[in-house]
């Protein structure tokens, strides 16, 4: 039982060192039931004609510099979770959509979605529109 203690510790001690802490960061399963749900579904089977399918689309497993920007910058009637999203959570919620419901494209780095809001703020900063 002292063994098992020690390591729980030890694994404990070890994310607090290197800065990890799944206590703060929901996973993007649950930041999606949060943030995108109620409009693309739980099942990412969208609502035909008003919001759509996240499963099985085209541009979900396309590019993923352009999923991001999307979710960062909105797009149509989507809203934009520029300010209420940190990097870590969009990567976390992009990686999500990418790899469920049968999607298998490659999950997103939290790197990939620094650059795409640096590029963002960029566009924004010349005068560019949201959903571009």
């Amino acid at each position: 039982m002292k063994k098992l203690w020690s390591i729980a510790l030890f694994g404990l001690v070890a994310g607090q060192v290197a800065g990890v802490s799944h206590a703060q960061t929901p996973s993007g399963k649950t930041l999606f039931g949060n943030n995108c749900a109620a409009c693309h579904q739980a099942g990412g089977q969208g609502i035909p004609g008003a919001f759509p399918a996240l499963k099985g689309d085209k541009f979900v497993l396309g590019d993923p510099s352009k999923v991001v920007e999307t979710v960062i910058g909105g797009r149509g009637g989507m809203p934009t979770f520029n300010s209420s999203l940190n990097d870590v959570q969009i990567a976390a919620v992009v990686s999500f959509i990418r790899g469920e419901w049968g999607n298998n494209a490659a999950p997103v780095s939290v790197e990939q979605v620094a650059a795409v809001r640096k590029t963002v703020a960029a566009k924004e900063a010349e005068g560019g529109t949201k959903g571009n």
